[in-house]
């Protein structure tokens, strides 16, 4: 199979009676090949395609990745959808996976889907890459619409008003296979954005914005 392509077409859900995507819009022509087995074709685009893509702030990695293409795998805790995919390869953005990925990582509560920053999934590669794990990244917040956003700071004083959530430039990860205390020291160590150290939730929240650190609960 052609590396453009999702692992296997990886995009499945393995929770008890759940269909991935069946609210999927109607004109989601590749999500929709996807879960039919198909393999749709797609056009190659720029590093920086017309719905806002921007290069990678992951400068080395990028270097790299012109020749070795990028992987990321992760899963969404709230659906139980996964995703193991090629989301960037010879120099460009893989469209059908940046698609797929942006869906797996809607706001669940509202099923509002918004352009995640392919700069994440370099942060995510980089750790990977570190840590050596096997596993997926368990998604606990992907992207926040405004409503869902409000409501959470609402309810605690830990969730910023104007989260970069919103934006689709932060991720609240865990992973099965390797300490939180690693996870975060490896974020930390790439100083690509901020990092976020929540212990007893049990999540390292990542984003690509200015530097900074934090500890929450």
């Amino acid at each position: 199979m052609h590396r453009r392509k999702l692992l296997q077409w990886g995009l499945s859900a393995v929770g008890a009676g759940l269909v991935p995507f069946a609210a999927a819009r109607a004109d989601d022509d590749i999500i929709g090949a996807i879960l039919q087995g198909k393999h749709p074709s797609a056009p190659a685009v720029p590093a920086a395609p017309a719905i806002g893509l921007r290069p990678t702030p992951v400068e080395s990695f990028a270097a790299e990745a012109v020749v070795e293409p990028r992987w990321v795998k992760l899963r969404n805790i709230h659906t139980d959808e996964k995703l193991e995919a090629v989301y960037w390869e010879n120099g460009e953005y893989v469209p059908d996976a940046v698609q797929a990925l942006n869906h797996v990582l809607r706001d669940y509560r509202n099923d509002e889907v918004h352009p995640i920053d392919p700069g994440l999934y370099d942060i995510l590669g980089r750790i990977a890459e570190k840590t050596q794990t096997k596993a997926h990244f368990q998604v606990i917040s992907g992207y926040r619409s405004p409503a869902t956003n409000r409501m959470l700071s609402e309810r605690s004083g830990e969730v910023a008003r104007h989260s970069l959530h919103m934006d689709g430039k932060a991720m609240d990860i865990y992973l099965e296979d390797i300490s939180l205390q690693e996870i975060r020291a490896e974020a930390l160590g790439l100083k690509l954005g901020g990092v976020g150290y929540y212990p007893k939730s049990r999540f390292v929240h990542v984003d690509v914005g200015r530097v900074r650190t934090w500890s929450g609960t």
